[in-house]
């Protein structure tokens, strides 16, 4: 049985993935005073020279949300400025169907770039990747714009098709992609059964994961006729994260005790610690979680977690090194502040912060055959241009490429094709689990 939710009164109001979310605490607030600062002075001079002085009317809306974001961009990547539309987008993110591509993007230096794939959306199906760059949309550049504008073009009625042009590093040319949009219902959990391991595919952290993987439990042994499966492969990679409760809940069905992760703020109104109840989900049974470097924040406190509580193995990549929390400060009914407040940390103290989580086991999805070439321009939290610097001075050019020179990982994805390998990360999972004896498992950490 899984655990009483408790996490479920924070619900409404946390979110952790490439923005994160908590509630609001607006007491204390110092009111500034524009004519006691000169610096307000001169923000106000420059908007009335716009305004008296620019080639054509200029609106006063356009102008504050410009400063606004000019205000925030200056801090970090990930506070911003939330009008009507964006809260919309983020209630989509969470527990929402809308009709597009299946696609998390982000801008970086004017050009709209991929985080990752919705899994077995139209995106995925067409072989987009983590770390594609979209240049044009039915031939239009779309250099230049706004996230906005290219989300809004990509969005549209399902079974209507959209050509997109792709650059992808470690490609010579870019290359052409036409996809049909569909209803992109997010159905976050999934789960199957591969010679006698149960396999949990967590796409993102929307409402209901922590109950859903308890199903996928409950599941993996009916289908084994009520036995339990010889281990656990917990799939993370490419999950962007989600709500924070959820991240804790899952975490928390996996472990019988101890911190899965604390906070800390400026503020000791800021700080708080998540603690998992008794009881565990899989009952000891051998685990491995598999990350990369899409897996972002939520994810990264879940595999932070299991490794610091020595519950799982966790395998792949270096993961994506988010490791703040932003709190949503109301400004009107329709509109909001997203601003960094916190930091989290893994039950032994480490922030991912830039660093992301180090896997026990290095393993290269080399059944990708531009895994070689995109390695070195991997895009991680320490890639973003103004990103909060971890507390804990890290080596930079340890974080440039993941570097993995085991001769086991030599094979070509061709070679691999020949052998039915078409995942490779999740191949050497399975083996690694069914090759070890149950007590051993986490023995193999490095």
């Amino acid at each position: 049985m899984t655990k009483p939710r408790f996490a479920n009164l924070l619900r409404a109001a946390t979110l952790v993935s490439a923005v994160a979310l908590l509630p609001a605490a607006t007491a204390g607030l110092a009111a500034v005073d524009a004519s006691a600062s000169p610096e307000f002075a001169k923000l106000l001079a420059v908007y009335q020279r716009i305004k008296s002085s620019y080639v054509e009317p200029v609106d006063d809306d356009k102008l504050i949300k410009g400063a606004i974001d000019g205000m925030l961009a200056s801090l970090d990547p990930h506070s911003s400025y939330l009008d009507a539309r964006d809260f919309e987008n983020l209630r989509t993110q969470t527990d929402g169907a809308y009709g597009g591509l299946g696609l998390s993007v982000t801008m970086d230096d004017g050009a709209v770039k991929i985080i990752a794939p919705t899994r077995e959306s139209p995106a995925d199906k067409a072989g987009l990747k983590a770390g594609d760059f979209i240049t044009h949309l039915d031939g239009k550049l779309i250099y230049g714009g706004t996230l906005d504008e290219a989300v809004d073009r990509m969005r549209g009625e399902p079974g209507t098709p959209i050509r997109l042009s792709i650059f992808r590093p470690g490609r010579d040319e870019p290359f052409d992609v036409t996809i049909t949009r569909a209803i992109i219902d997010l159905k976050p959990v999934d789960w199957e059964v591969k010679d006698n391991v149960g396999i949990i595919t967590v796409s993102s952290f929307s409402a209901d994961v922590g109950s859903d993987v308890g199903e996928a439990m409950k599941g993996i042994r009916a289908k084994l006729g009520g036995k339990a499966p010889v281990g656990i492969v917990l799939d993370l990679r490419q999950n962007p994260g989600g709500l924070l409760d959820e991240a804790v809940a899952l975490s928390d069905e996996f472990l019988d005790k101890g911190v899965i992760v604390s906070q800390r703020g400026r503020y000791a109104r800021d700080n708080e610690t998540y603690n998992a109840q008794a009881g565990e989900l899989a009952r000891g049974i051998p685990m491995v979680v598999l990350i990369d470097a899409g897996s972002a924040s939520a994810s990264e406190i879940v595999a932070g977690a299991l490794q610091d509580q020595h519950r799982a193995l966790v395998m792949g990549e270096r993961s994506f090194g988010k490791g703040s929390v932003q709190t949503l400060l109301p400004l009107s009914r329709s509109t909001a502040l997203k601003l960094t407040t916190a930091r989290y940390y893994t039950p032994s103290g480490r922030s991912v912060q830039e660093g992301g989580i180090e896997p026990d086991i290095a393993v290269p999805q080399i059944s990708d055959p531009d895994m070689r070439a995109r390695a070195a321009r991997s895009y991680r939290e320490s890639d973003l241009r103004g990103h909060l610097i971890n507390e804990v001075d890290l080596d930079e050019k340890a974080l440039e490429v993941d570097k993995v020179q085991d001769p086991r990982f030599r094979m070509t994805a061709e070679e691999l094709k020949a052998k039915g390998i078409d995942d490779f990360q999740m191949f050497y999972a399975i083996k690694t689990i069914r090759n070890t004896a149950p007590g051993a498992l986490l023995a193999a950490r490095r």
